[in-house]
């Protein structure tokens, strides 16, 4: 009986595996070149930090970038900004903030100057965020002049971006770095608030950064950059103290090291904060020097850091030196993800303040 309608059973079969395969439905133009990328920073901190014991696990920043492709011209981006409220009415809770949401323009090659933009809106600074291409290790902490309080990474303005020629071979973009991969260079130069993207402008001033990176040989070492970075303002307070700086970095990138040395000189910081007295509002010369080194010592994937930063502050009472040692280990869970360990000391060199000295396991994750 089983025989029998077998051949019947198969006869009925064949049309339903033989149906014709139905092509995926096209994505809705309105998610048509989107883009999401997520970035968190997830970490285990023990040590003391100006005087207080800490001992906590803790999400240090977690971020959400929102790209849109308008046009061959026109894109969009918003990037959320998640960190723990540590001081407002709020404290303990996770909060969002935005720091970038900007419109970006892609503009016509013009002669030397190839892949230009401009954004507007709340956009990348000229330094920081290129710094952080160089400098992997934003996840340890902020970067030597934005953590000094010199210079925040994102602000209210618009930014003018370039790269100088044409940019460099692709094996290079792929196991170095295709940050502004432009044969002899790159810059930028931006107009804004001059108070950072997470607070309101409290004066009338404006303020002008700007960026020039030029690749001196990159013929024999296209990792070899030297940088010079600046700004002319009004720190962000009601009696707008001076703020300006000039910054020369030498950096040197190649698969499995990383160099840079900074230094600068300057007075006041951009939130108005760094000055004499609250009678004359004169703001506080200052000058500094940051060493920084990345080396993988295993393949795959497993690097050996370090960084040295020291700040001098010439209040009319006298100098006020700062300095900050960070040494870790990194293991590269994926490309872009990693584990890291570290050891961050804060020398204050102030009697009565103490010191900062902080264990951290760390896990930075990039999807």
């Amino acid at each position: 009986m089983i025989l029998r309608f077998f051949p019947a059973a198969l006869l009925l079969a064949v049309p339903v595996f033989s149906q014709p395969v139905v092509p995926a439905a096209p994505v809705p133009s309105q998610f048509s070149g989107l883009t999401i990328d997520m970035q968190w920073f997830l970490a285990y901190q023990n040590g003391r930090v100006s005087g207080a014991v800490k001992d906590e696990f803790l999400l240090k920043r977690g971020y959400v970038d929102i790209k849109k492709k308008i046009n061959e011209t026109f894109s969009g981006k918003i990037t959320t900004d998640i960190t723990v409220d540590r001081e407002g009415d709020g404290m303990g809770d996770v909060e969002i903030r935005l720091k970038y949401l900007l419109l970006k323009m892609n503009l016509p090659d013009l002669g030397f100057l190839k892949k230009s933009y401009l954004e507007f809106g709340m956009i990348h600074l000229p330094w920081i965020d290129f710094e952080q291409a160089i400098n992997d290790y934003r996840v340890q902490g902020t970067m030597f002049m934005e953590r000094a309080g010199v210079m925040s990474s994102a602000d209210f303005g618009v930014v003018y971006m370039t790269q100088f020629g044409e940019s460099l071979d692709a094996e290079y973009q792929k196991t170095v770095s295709s940050s502004f991969p432009g044969q002899y260079g790159s810059m930028a130069v931006s107009l804004s608030n001059g108070g950072g993207y997470h607070a309101l402008e409290n004066n009338r001033n404006k303020s002008v950064q700007s960026r020039i990176s030029i690749r001196p040989v990159h013929e024999f070492l296209p990792g070899f950059q030297v940088h010079h970075h600046a700004s002319y303002g009004k720190g962000n307070s009601p009696e707008a103290p001076d703020w300006y700086y000039n910054a020369g970095v030498v950096s040197y990138e190649a698969d499995g090291l990383v160099l840079t040395g900074t230094g600068f000189l300057g007075s006041g910081k951009y939130d108005g904060s760094a000055i004499q007295d609250t009678i004359g509002f004169q703001s506080v010369d200052m000058n500094g020097m940051s060493f920084f080194a990345d080396v993988r010592v295993w393949d795959p994937g497993v690097n050996l850091f370090g960084r040295y930063d020291r700040i001098t502050s010439q209040y009319h009472s006298g100098d006020k030196l700062a300095e900050r040692w960070i040494a870790g280990l990194a293991f590269y869970i994926t490309e872009r993800s990693k584990l890291v360990f570290d050891f961050d000391f804060y020398n204050r060199n102030t009697a009565g303040k103490p010191n900062d000295k902080l264990f951290e396991t760390v896990i930075e994750l990039r999807l």
